[in-house]
């Protein structure tokens, strides 16, 4: 191969991924006093994501709704509380030849924010909800990768003419060629 069997590319690529598990326990403040948990599940889940050197943020909400009973289970009710979290999720892989200072950021939920278990807190005026959430983050940024390309694809012109005269190469060029009509 020659030395010219490489070529550097400039190209939009994925320089930065990471992935970040996380359990939260949230108190819950019902309207009465719980008996016993009768279900939870989270829903209305809502993210972005934001790029800070060597780290992707990730903000959101989420409502929990719990289902429980109260008056000595004699009557049931829904609380549902809106609850925010911020996750920073390390980048476990990064390009260090990016060349650009503006990143783009995916985000996926790979577990969606999700109910383990509720239970009345030790004081039994506060249900605590246990969810668990899962990001796999990529940031995309412009970076230079360097490619093979093939002998043919490249020449190189050591014996490049200038000195043709371009009055030879025109000598036999009608020039009333559009004036004949």
């Amino acid at each position: 191969m020659s030395e010219h069997a490489y070529r550097e590319i400039i190209t939009k690529a994925i320089c930065g991924r990471g992935k970040k598990f996380n359990q939260t326990a949230h108190a819950i403040s019902p309207t009465h006093k719980p008996s016993s948990i009768l279900g939870c599940w989270v829903i209305n889940h809502k993210f972005k994501t934001s790029y800070q050197k060597d780290v992707v943020v990730v903000e959101g909400t989420y409502d929990i709704n719990i289902w429980y009973s109260f008056n000595e289970n004699s009557k049931t009710e829904v609380v549902s509380e809106t609850v925010s979290y911020k996750d920073i999720v390390p980048l476990t892989l990064r390009d260090k030849k990016v060349i650009s200072n503006k990143m783009d950021v995916t985000c996926k939920a790979i577990q969606e924010p999700n109910c383990l278990e509720a239970n009345i807190s030790p004081n039994g005026s506060k249900i605590v909800a246990q969810v668990e959430r899962e990001f796999l983050v990529e940031v995309i940024g412009e970076t230079k990768v360097k490619v093979q390309v093939e002998d043919e694809g490249l020449w190189e012109d050591t014996d490049l003419e200038e000195d043709i005269d371009i009055e030879d190469s025109l000598k036999d060029l009608d020039s009333e060629f559009l004036e004949k009509e």
